[in-house]
């Protein structure tokens, strides 16, 4: 593997990370030889893949042409990077960026691990040996496996629908502890700081599983909130101790109380007949923003879920990420990344877009604001740098 920064234009950010193509025949020497599909969860191994060196232009060199204030939105170029040890098409959702080491947790579920990117290094480093089960979703046939993940404090946990297990995986060994199993099937999973809970939503009960992450490596089932509709997606805003979730099937958006676990409002995105999806709090502005199929909503959670701003994203909106102000959308349909500026009025002013995949959603920034946004049917994750901000008046 070779390492490289490379800066495409004056203008251009660099992002410096070179991950080379990893193939099947690299992950079957690198990890455990247990099968996926009948090892424990808590059985699972990690094991740092070492790629052979990259053919040309397989580097990850991400670059942003910076359009100016009067003449549109920046133009983003991404590179991408094939997931060791998935093959396409891959089941891909919910994706995340800890923070505290700076890298991204990718869950696979049809290759039932996790493929962790330092991004730092460029290395990635598999999770393996978490449960699959292949399931019948809309008709088709689909392999359920690990789907969710959330960073904790010293361990991140990892949701397997397949399982109905929540496990935490040691942030520093990589090594799973004990999972907890839950009487549904998960969906997302998001750490609660201020309660030292995970809370995670489970749409086929029509409920929220609350679980005790004080000892972090040992979770421990503790409340159960009903939502009287199936949640999708969340966001917690810790300083004020709210968890948000939406309902996809009934259309509104809850606010919970996390210490009384009692639904403080429900607020109505109008997000038609589709219904919400993911959402995210924008703690600058506190602001929640709703993802629509094919917009965004602003609501002034500090005036009762009042509507505010909106912005076309195009179709195919799943999850959304926030950070500092300015949120990331990737459209599957669309195949767009959009990169927005919330200002202190709720409008949202398009910064950037770029190019993804038909299928690509769910981005996520890490601190800089590099984005990162999972291509199922290629199996593969897209990297895109963060804008060039110039300097304000």
């Amino acid at each position: 593997m070779r390492s490289s920064i490379r800066c495409v234009s004056p203008l251009a950010v660099c992002f410096a990370a070179a991950v080379a193509c990893a193939c099947g025949s690299n992950r079957t020497a690198a990890t455990s030889s247990t099968s996926a599909a009948t090892a424990p969860a808590s059985s699972a191994s990690a094991a740092e893949v070492s790629p052979a060196a990259a053919p040309s232009g397989s580097a990850v060199v991400v670059s942003v042409t910076h359009a100016g204030a009067d003449h549109g939105p920046a133009r983003l170029t991404g590179t991408a990077i094939p997931l060791p040890g998935a093959e396409a098409p891959a089941s891909l959702d919910y994706i995340a960026y800890e923070r505290a080491r700076s890298r991204v947790w990718v869950p696979v579920s049809s290759a039932g691990a996790v493929d962790v990117l330092d991004i730092a290094t460029g290395r990635f480093t598999l999770v393996d040996g978490f449960k699959t089960a292949e399931r019948e979703v809309r008709g088709k046939k689909r392999t359920m496996g690990p789907s969710a993940v959330t960073p904790g404090e010293s361990v991140v946990y990892v949701g397997d629908r397949a399982s109905n297990q929540v496990c935490p995986v040691d942030a520093t060994t990589l090594r799973v502890g004990p999972c907890l199993t839950l009487p549904s099937p998960t969906d997302g999973v998001a750490y609660v700081e201020s309660a030292h809970e995970v809370w995670v939503t489970t749409p086929g009960d029509q409920a929220l599983a609350v679980l005790d992450a004080s000892k972090p490596g040992a979770l421990k089932a503790k409340a159960t909130v009903k939502t009287d509709g199936a949640p999708e997606g969340y966001a917690v805003d810790d300083a004020r101790g709210l968890f948000f979730t939406n309902l996809e099937d009934k259309g509104g958006t809850l606010v919970i109380d996390v210490k009384t676990r009692k639904v403080k409002a429900a607020w109505n995105p109008r997000c038609g007949a589709d219904g919400p999806r993911g959402l995210a709090f924008d703690a600058v502005h506190d602001f929640v923003i709703v993802a629509c199929t094919d917009h965004l909503q602003v609501l002034d959670a500090a005036h009762d879920g009042a509507l505010l701003g909106t912005l076309d994203t195009g179709a195919g909106v799943d999850n959304i990420d926030v950070l500092n102000g300015v949120v990331y959308v990737a459209a599957a349909r669309a195949a767009r990344l959009t990169v927005a500026v919330v200002d202190d009025r709720g409008e949202l002013t398009v910064e950037a877009t770029g190019d993804t995949a038909e299928g690509a959603r769910n981005a996520v920034a890490d601190a800089q604001g590099n984005v990162y946004v999972p291509d199922p049917k290629a199996a593969r994750l897209l990297v895109f740098a963060a804008p060039e901000r110039p300097p304000r008046p």
